[in-house]
Parts: structure tokens; C-alpha cells; sequence
């Protein structure tokens, strides 16, 4: 676990060459399923769905390292992924931007938490992986996921082995994991048995939305049992900090937040770890009006560290 001060760091890119010039954009479909989170737990079949992405390639020729982005629950157009969609493919990186919701019936749902699962976008994730490492122009060992709250759920808890084994790819393997600000509320069956990929989580110490403790200790006990885990905890630093969509601190008075909920899987169902029922959305532990706010220094800080860690990760031999 790494506790940092927020600080803007410059440093010459190691492994990727800057992308210059005209980027490649083009609407593509991701083929999935639609489920409840206890029969995600359960490992069912879900009902058929197509995907909206956004692919975006740098210029110049494959393969290109890739990474997919998962929105928040405030949708699609989050703020979040737009802004690392542009900073990634910058350093050489091909985006793959999902749609979760809307195909589903939503533009949003941090109004109705419980409209969509919460483990919906770590099966979205897979199937994302599949049509990534079927194009030519896309390095198939490279890939990683990025999530942002909701978003972070898919990029936290796609690196469990038991829903690798019951959702997975066929053809291809998650080859890091980078969730920004999920919530971590959950005690899952087997949640510390990973895939192996690094997982490097990024939070800030003033967030009222998902608090950072609950990641902590979550990563804590993945480095116990012995995994490449760590958090990154920025000082001051609220809800969505690198959404510039959020310039100034805000209420959402109308969100839902289970902030001081605690959730455990009990024989492959969800439940509120307090009733030891069937958690629901409308269960007292929910809570309204968390708030956002942009933090620049956060922000670069971040965005240095997952440059260095990438470049780590993916350097051309």
C-alpha cells in the first residue's frame, strides 16, 4: 500500500513511443449478456446483449498494447473515461471505451444503484478482452483494464480467478488491473485467489462516495495471500478526482452511495453482511448525496503512476 502526497511528476515515457499525428476512431459492438449479481455469483448464463465501445488507435501501425475503460454510474459519457481515453492513446495505447448501460435500457444509474449489476462490467470486460484479441492491430498480451467506481468493480474483480473461470476469455488473459475509486464493500467466496495479473488501485483519502479503507484492507489481505497488489492513496483527494467534468466540489444529492454497507456473499447471494438478508438497494445502510471533485495535482500524479507502471509492465524487448 503506498500513501502519497499528490505531486505533478514529469518524466520521459520509457516503453511507448507519443502518438503524433491523427488518431483512428472507429464504433464497434461488444457482444455480452445481461444478469443479476447472484446469478453472476452463481456462474448462470445471462440474456444476450450488444455493447456500444468506442475503439481508439494511435497512429501509426500495430500491435499496439490496448487498454479497456469502464465507466462510472453516471454513464457513458464520463468524464473519466474520455479524459484517459485521450492521455493513453497519446503514449501509444489503443482504447477500447464501453457503453454498459445503454443497451441496457440506462443513461445512468447512480440515481437507482440496483438497475444495473454490480458485477455486471466484469463479464462486459471479458467479452471486451475477446473482440480485442481477435484484432489484428492489437498486441492480444497486452491488455489491461482501467474502471472508474462503478467501472472499478469490473477492473478490480475481473482479476478473480473464479469469475475467470465461470466468464473468461478463451482466447486471451487480462494482463493488469488499474480500478480507480471502487467500491470494495463486498466479502466474496475465494476473493483473495487471483489470476495472477497486477492489480494497482487508486483512491483518495477524502472520498465519501466509495472510502478508501475498505480497498485498503482489501488489498491488504490480496498482498497476504501473496499477490502483486497495491493502492495508491492521494491526500485530500474526493470522489471522481480525475474527472474534469467535476471542477468544483458537489453534493449529488439525488446518488445513491453504500458507503456503510457491508456486502457477503452467503451460499452464492449477495446479502447485507448487518441482516444477513438479500441486500437491496433500498436496504437503511444506503445513503444519498456523496460528493465529487476534480484534483488536478491528484490527477497527474496518477496519471505519472500509471504511466511508469504500464511502461513496466509492457516494454518492448
Amino acid at each position: 500500500m503506498h500513501r502519497i502526497m499528490a505531486a505533478i511528476v514529469s518524466a520521459a515515457f520509457l516503453a511507448f513511443p507519443s502518438s503524433a499525428g491523427a488518431l483512428q476512431e472507429e464504433k464497434i459492438g461488444i457482444p455480452s449478456v445481461t444478469l443479476d449479481d447472484n446469478s453472476i455469483l452463481q456462474g448462470r448464463d445471462g440474456k444476450p446483449v450488444t455493447l456500444p465501445a468506442t475503439l481508439v488507435l494511435p497512429d501509426g501501425e500495430g500491435l499496439f498494447p490496448a487498454v479497456i475503460l469502464l465507466h462510472g454510474s453516471d454513464g457513458p459519457t464520463s468524464g473519466s473515461t474520455w479524459n484517459w481515453s485521450q492521455y493513453l492513446t497519446s503514449l501509444g495505447f489503443a482504447t477500447l471505451r464501453i457503453d454498459s448501460y445503454t443497451s441496457r435500457g440506462f443513461q445512468e444509474i447512480y440515481t437507482d444503484q440496483g438497475r444495473v449489476a454490480e458485477f455486471m462490467n466484469v463479464i462486459d470486460t471479458y467479452r471486451a478482452l475477446d473482440v480485442l484479441a481477435q484484432d489484428r492491430r492489437i498486441d492480444k498480451n497486452r491488455i489491461a483494464v482501467m474502471g472508474f467506481s462503478r467501472g472499478g468493480i469490473g477492473a478490480l474483480y475481473s482479476a478473480l480467478a473464479r469469475f475467470e473461470e465461470q466468464y473468461g476469455s478463451k482466447t486471451a488473459k487480462l494482463a493488469a488491473h488499474l480500478p480507480f475509486y471502487p467500491p470494495c464493500n463486498f466479502l466474496l467466496d475465494r476473493d483473495t485467489e487471483t489470476t495472477g495479473a497486477p492489480i494497482r488501485a487508486f483512491h483518495g483519502d477524502a472520498d465519501d462516495w466509495n472510502p478508501a479503507p475498505r480497498c485498503e484492507s482489501y488489498i491488504e489481505r490480496l498482498q497476504k495471500a501473496g499477490h502483486d497488489a497495491a493502492v495508491t492513496i492521494y491526500p485530500g483527494a474526493r470522489h471522481s478526482f480525475d474527472s474534469s467534468s467535476s471542477p468544483a466540489y458537489t453534493v449529488v444529492d439525488n446518488a445513491q452511495t453504500s458507503r456503510n454497507c457491508l456486502r457477503q456473499e452467503n451460499n452464492k447471494t449477495l446479502v447485507n453482511a448487518s441482516t444477513d438478508q438479500p441486500f437491496s438497494w433500498r436496504d437503511a445502510c444506503v445513503e444519498m448525496g456523496p460528493s465529487v471533485h476534480f484534483n488536478g495535482p491528484a490527477t497527474d500524479a496518477a496519471k505519472e503512476a500509471v504511466r511508469a507502471f504500464l511502461a513496466s509492465m509492457f516494454r518492448e524487448n
